[in-house]
């Protein structure tokens, strides 16, 4: 996706999209426009990297969360992830917006289905809050500080914006 931009925005074309492999670690990417320069860093989404997230969440100006619309298997664990970031009061007040990617294939989930996907998956979930507050760990006031409120989450996701995009395609 990330490639797919910088060959949108900048002189030097980047790889062509079927020479792009998933991002292991990350990729950063530098546009520069008439009144700004934009820098992104799309950070891969293996198990093993997302605890590196964090250390670019006080430097974000904005979240751009990309979903595999064609990886239906995976969605649950997505979600989980997806759920983090979007709870996460460093991130609370940043613009968010969710990209169901690979919309070129035939077995992707189209926008309203990702969405519906979510919803369903955060209304089968009922009580999760309760389980992080009785859990073991560190003190209320610690994860207070950590876990977004019920109403702050609620109002987060009915201003999420669901945007489906093919790297492949223009």
């Amino acid at each position: 996706m990330l490639e797919k931009i910088k060959t949108l925005y900048n002189p030097t074309p980047g790889m062509a999209p079927d020479k792009i492999a998933p991002t292991v670690g990350q990729n950063i990417g530098k546009i520069n426009l008439p009144s700004t320069i934009m820098q992104f860093f799309d950070l891969g989404g293996q198990r093993d990297i997302r605890s590196i997230w964090p250390k670019y969440y006080d430097e974000c100006h904005a979240v751009v969360f990309v979903v595999d619309a064609s990886d239906q298997a995976r969605l649950s664990e997505t979600w989980e992830v997806f759920d983090d970031v979007i709870t996460s009061p460093r991130l609370l007040n940043l613009p968010l917006l969710l990209l169901a990617n690979k919309q070129d294939k035939d077995t992707s989930l189209t926008v309203a289905e990702i969405r519906e996907s979510f919803e369903a998956w955060q209304r089968a979930r009922p009580g999760k809050e309760d389980e992080e507050a009785a859990a073991p760990g560190p003190s209320s006031e610690a994860r207070a500080a950590d876990v977004v409120d019920a109403d702050a989450k609620r109002e987060r996701l009915a201003s999420l914006d669901v945007l489906g995009v093919s790297a492949l395609e223009g």
